[in-house]
This record gives structure tokens, C-alpha cells and sequence, in this order.
């Protein structure tokens, strides 16, 4: 050992073997589950163009798959995911090219030897080794809805070029960068500027995306990052809902949902087994906002059109927002319209100012993180 190692040196030589090797392990992760999805996009359309029993599904094809692969538990097989990948392969046929000797075996035998590849032109094709070594399939997910290949190429770029995490990219596109560079008369001075803004991706972020951890078995509660401040509240909040004895079965925490193709996470999912309906729970560590409620009702919707079954009454959201001195709680009734059930409703549930004081006794108490580290996490918060 160099007497020159001082323990600022040590420091900074076990972040940067932290940074590499946990991008390197992010990396070969997003990899698999790109070429898995890509596999699966190419079975299902090599099976539309030459499947023996074919004609028997049609259109219902993907319905009937995504049903089966549920079955058999494989995850990330809805309907829309499996159209996803589809629409992958067939926008990136070119990855065949990466495919391994290890896993060419897998490959149907008329794709062994060719692959015909689509681009914008032989300038501005991309190698698909740097793009499968560069772009998680979150990327792939955001470039393949741009239907100009053209603009798609663009997009990769840039997004290569700037290490674009995948909001940045979302946002990019939303925005239309390309379209305002087309038009720009310093074409040079707008790059820089989204260059310099850009959010860049960081090896953590890339190992927490949902279908990363979903690929790899892992539950959402393991992966979802928590403050001190979440975690303390709703472990307690869990245990004093099913303390007050009113009905409450405790059914999920950190319920992952795919609305759209966006990815929610409900913090608590109760079923009440008196009012015969499910119960969310929402904890926001800021002050309260009509996009938190607007977020909750979103969900109970979510619930109430895809969860509900004979028999169950329309699902019901609770929103907590919490500040240091004080707790707001707000209900959302899912659009129900009977008031009797509405009044028992009242009835079974906690009262508001129950819930506030068990909030605020929790606070005053000291369950939670130091007073800077609260401030800090909301701000934080905020920016998201």
C-alpha cells in the first residue's frame, strides 16, 4: 500500500468502484431485459405471419397470450406490454445483430442467417450494439412511439449523446426538440442549452426502473426509494388502520398499477370488509395540492374499473399530506352517487380528525427523520 493513500483517497476510490461496477451490473441488466423483450416481439410476429392455429385467435391474439403468460406467471405480459414489444421489434428488426452466440439458438432459423433492417438512411444508421449498450427499454419504449424514423434517429442520438435519463427524454420529445431545432436559427446554441438542462440517467435510477426490478422478481416495497419520513408513517399508519377495528384487511403497500403506459404505486391498499369496497391510501410528505388529489382520484378510478367484482362497492381514496406542525386528510368518493352508502361510508371509516391527530401525535413524538432532513426531502419532492 502507497503512503500517499490518505483516507480522503480511500473515499474517493470506493465511489468511484461503487459507481463503476453498479453501472457495469445496470447495464448487462437493461440489456437481458431488452433483448427478452425484443425476443418476445419477434415470436409473437413470426407467429401472425406463419402460426399453424393462427386464424383461431385474430385479433384477440395478444388478449389470449397476455391471459395465458399470467398463468405461467410471467411477468410484464399485459396485453398492451405484449403490443409494446411487438412494436419494438418490428421498429428495431436491426438488434438481431446482437444477439450472442449464446443465445442465437433462440433465434427462428430464417433470422439466423439475415435480418432485414430499417432506417432513415445508411448515413444515419445507428450500430444496434451501441444502441442496446446505451438505451434501457424504457428509452426503446419512448423512441418507438416516434413513428418518423428520421426524428426517431435524432432522438437516439441526442439521447446517447447526453446520457438522457428516460423522463428527460419523455420530455424532450413532448416538447419537440427536433421540430424546434428544424426551425432554430442558432441551431448550435439551443443544443447547448438542452445539453446543459438535460437530466442526465444515473446507474441507480436505471436499476430501480419497474420493469427492471420486475424482470429481476423483485417486489415493488424492496426497490421503491423511501425517506425515513415515508417509511416510519406508514409502517404505523398500516398498524393503526387495522388497530381501530373497522373493518380493515390489509391487501398491498406500494401497489405497482399500469395506467396507460405510465406506472403508478399506491402507498396502502386496504380491502374494507363492512363497506364491501377497497380503500387507498396516498401519504405526500409536502403540503396538500389539487394534483395529490387529482393523483388519488386517478387511482381510485384505476380501481374502480379494473379491481372491482360482483358485489363491491365503489373504492375509496384517503390522502394524507403532512407538514411538520400539522396533517391534512382528504377522502375521495370515486363519483359515488348513493348516498346511503355515502353515509355509512362516513360512519365506517375514520373520522378526519382522527386520523390527523394519530399524525400529529406521530410527529410530536419524534418517529420521523430530524427537522433539516424533512425540510430537505420535500424540496426535493417539489422538483420531481
Amino acid at each position: 500500500m502507497t503512503n500517499d493513500l490518505t483516507f480522503n483517497n480511500l473515499i474517493a476510490q470506493i465511489r468511484q468502484i461503487d459507481e463503476r461496477l453498479t453501472a457495469q451490473a445496470g447495464k448487462a441488466v437493461n440489456i437481458s431485459l431488452t433483448l427478452r423483450n425484443w425476443f418476445i416481439g419477434l415470436y409473437i410476429a413470426m407467429f401472425e405471419l406463419n402460426g399453424a392455429d393462427r386464424a383461431a385467435y385474430g385479433e384477440a391474439l395478444l388478449a389470449e397470450l397476455s391471459k395465458a403468460l399470467r398463468k405461467h406467471a410471467v411477468s410484464n405480459s399485459g396485453r398492451r406490454q405484449l403490443y409494446n414489444y411487438l412494436q419494438f421489434y418490428r421498429t428495431y428488426p436491426q438488434i438481431v445483430r446482437t444477439v450472442s452466440a449464446q443465445f442465437k439458438p433462440m433465434l427462428p432459423q430464417e433470422l439466423k442467417r439475415t435480418a432485414k433492417v430499417r432506417t432513415a438512411s445508411a448515413q444515419l444508421t445507428i450500430p444496434p450494439e451501441k444502441l442496446l449498450g446505451c438505451l434501457s427499454y424504457s428509452h426503446f419504449e419512448l423512441l418507438v412511439s416516434v413513428e418518423d424514423a428520421m426524428k426517431r434517429t435524432f432522438y437516439e442520438l441526442e439521447c446517447m449523446r447526453g446520457n438522457w435519463s428516460v423522463r428527460e427524454l419523455k420530455r424532450q420529445i413532448a416538447s419537440l426538440y427536433c421540430e424546434r431545432t428544424g426551425l432554430s436559427r442558432n441551431k448550435q446554441k439551443l443544443t447547448e442549452l438542452i445539453r446543459s438542462t438535460a437530466e442526465q440517467a444515473e446507474p441507480r435510477l436505471a436499476i430501480r426502473d419497474p420493469y427492471v426490478f420486475e424482470f429481476l422478481g423483485i417486489k415493488s416495497r424492496e426497490v421503491m426509494e423511501e425517506s425515513d419520513l415515508e417509511d416510519c408513517l406508514l409502517d404505523k399508519l398500516q398498524e393503526f388502520l387495522l388497530e381501530l377495528g373497522h373493518g380493515f384487511c390489509f391487501e398491498a403497500r406500494q401497489k405497482r398499477i399500469l395506467i396507460g403506459g405510465h406506472h403508478g404505486f399506491i402507498d396502502l391498499v386496504f380491502y374494507h370488509r363492512i363497506l364491501k369496497c377497497h380503500v387507498l391510501v396516498e401519504l405526500k410528505v409536502d403540503e396538500f395540492s389539487h394534483e395529490h388529489l387529482g393523483q388519488l382520484n386517478t387511482y381510485v378510478n384505476w380501481y374502480k374499473k379494473n379491481q372491482m367484482t360482483p358485489g363491491d362497492n365503489p373504492p375509496v381514496g384517503i390522502l394524507l399530506c403532512t407538514q411538520k406542525d400539522h396533517a391534512i386528510v382528504e377522502y375521495a368518493l370515486a363519483g359515488m352517487g348513493n348516498t346511503l352508502f355515502v353515509s355509512k361510508y362516513q360512519l365506517e371509516l375514520p373520522k378526519k380528525e382522527e386520523i390527523q391527530r394519530f399524525l400529529e401525535e406521530q410527529i410530536n413524538d419524534g418517529c420521523f427523520v430530524a427537522k433539516e432532513h424533512r425540510a430537505g426531502y420535500a424540496a426535493k419532492r417539489k422538483k420531481q
